[in-house]
């Protein structure tokens, strides 16, 4: 490869997002990550890729419909390319409706929706029916078309596999040319804590378990703070805790028992299903939660691309479009509650 115009340090769903749009913008990209793709958190199991409630609106929200909308053609293109599966599927999500305040909500949210979502998507309250279902005291569920879903570690290969198609460079280690963009995770934003006098950011630590159940072709479910995804390779992911203390990174514990049990608890058809794997991993929080974006605050010249925290994955096409609009051409496109230097 000739002198890289676009250098990108991370390879997991921001780096390689943003690589990808470069790479089709027509630039020189080489992404360099010493641990090789999706050695993090963009490496898991789960892959809820939801909106958030159609309420009390802001520059957030509608940052991340947007991106939800983005991602069918995304997705696409890149298996397209990179002949790999992102098990990408908008499918929609169910939750339950647990008591009369909640269905009152429920539906001030389907109006909220109407109006915010237009004819885009639909958030609706229905009857609770068959065993594909969370528990629900009132009968009732929630569900929304604009739920989607993706297998994370999959989504990333794909990625890896649509740049390099289309002659992007992926290493482990490399000379850094040209435009840099530091999608580290957390070890960027405990990079950045070191350089400034409060903490930018922090890693949470995830656990989820994968379970052989074929169920494809059915909505996820939202219950109990979990989230229940089918995959399209015939599995179900189940996760997660948010453990902020935590001494071992890697592992998992009895409190992935515990969650488990509350979804065999709301679900009784996973009971019997055989566990395949059982994921832990840690995952970027910026101190504002939002996703972290635009000029690096701490080296001149240089981008950030980095947080996202529980919504990366659902925001990485927007999040891939405006930092090449940025990197590329210096259009700054960038939500002001999502720019680098106010996130400090």
């Amino acid at each position: 490869m000739s002198r890289a115009e676009v250098t990108v340090l991370g390879a997991g769903a921001f780096g390689l997002s943003i690589a990808w749009v470069c790479v089709q913008r027509g630039a020189r990209v080489r992404v360099i990550d010493p641990n090789g793709v999706a050695a993090g958190s963009s490496g898991g199991i789960v892959g809820a890729l939801a909106p958030h409630t159609p309420e009390n609106w802001n520059d957030k929200k509608q940052f991340q419909l947007e991106s939800l909308l983005m991602a069918g053609r995304f997705w696409a293109e890149i298996e397209e390319v990179s002949g790999l599966t992102a098990g990408y599927g908008r499918l929609g999500r169910v939750q339950p409706v647990l008591d009369a305040a909640g269905l009152a909500l429920a539906n001030q949210r389907a109006e909220g929706a109407r109006m915010l979502w237009g004819d885009a998507a639909e958030w609706r309250v229905d009857r609770a029916q068959g065993d594909w279902s969370p528990a629900s005291p009132t009968g009732q569920v929630i569900f929304d078309t604009l739920s989607a879903r993706l297998h994370p570690r999959q989504a990333c290969f794909a990625l890896a596999g649509a740049i390099e198609a289309s002659g992007g460079e992926i290493v482990r280690d490399g000379a850094v040319e040209g435009a840099v963009v530091h999608a580290t995770g957390v070890e960027g934003l405990v990079a950045m804590t070191a350089q400034h006098t409060r903490q930018v950011g922090n890693g949470v630590k995830g656990q989820a378990v994968l379970l052989a159940h074929e169920a494809r072709d059915l909505p996820q479910l939202y219950f109990d703070g979990l989230h229940v995804v089918p995959h399209a390779d015939g599995t179900v992911a189940v996760g997660s805790t948010s453990e902020r203390y935590f001494d071992a990174p890697a592992s998992t514990d009895a409190q992935l028992d515990d969650v488990l049990a509350r979804a065999v608890a709301g679900v009784p058809l996973l009971g019997g299903a055989k566990i395949i794997a059982r994921w832990a991993g840690v995952r970027p929080r910026a101190r504002s939660r939002a996703p972290m974006l635009g000029a690096h605050p701490f080296e001149d010249g240089a981008f950030v691309a980095n947080g996202g925290f529980k919504i990366g994955f659902g925001v990485a096409p927007k999040v891939a479009a405006v930092m090449a609009d940025l990197v590329l051409d210096g259009v700054d496109h960038i939500p002001p509650e999502f720019q680098a230097a106010r996130c400090l």
